[in-house]
């Protein structure tokens, strides 16, 4: 049973719950045109903390992560390339936090699925 209006909002079957809304086109496309989509599950106040599930399509595009970010992939491929050079290559179960500040692009190969926490 999923919940997001408890005192402990929670999501059954997060890797294939199918309950999401259209985020549209991300932004800063740099080749193909992904389309996000999820669902929030909680926002603190001032956004903060901020949790929910992400889906993405393939693409690739800029980003700046303002906040830092904990990322748990479920599903999907996907490489991160930070402007510092470095490679993280995300398969599902792999877990990221991002600090805020950290920049460079996205390449999404599969559609991926993430569970995410900005704080």
């Amino acid at each position: 049973m999923t919940d997001l209006s408890s005192t402990a909002p929670h999501i059954h079957g997060a890797t294939d719950y199918d309950d999401l809304v259209e985020w549209g086109l991300q932004p800063d496309g740099v080749k193909g045109e992904s389309r996000s989509k999820g669902r929030l599950l909680y926002k603190g106040a001032d956004n903060s903390p901020e949790t929910g599930l992400w889906v993405c399509t393939p693409g690739r595009w800029r980003l700046a992560i303002p906040r830092d970010e904990f990322c748990h992939f479920v599903a999907g491929r996907v490489t991160y390339h930070g402007d510092n050079g470095e490679t993280l290559e995300i398969h599902p179960g792999t877990c990221v936090l991002f600090p805020a500040g950290w920049e460079g692009e996205a390449e999404v190969h599969e559609t991926i699925r993430n569970v995410y926490m900005l704080s």
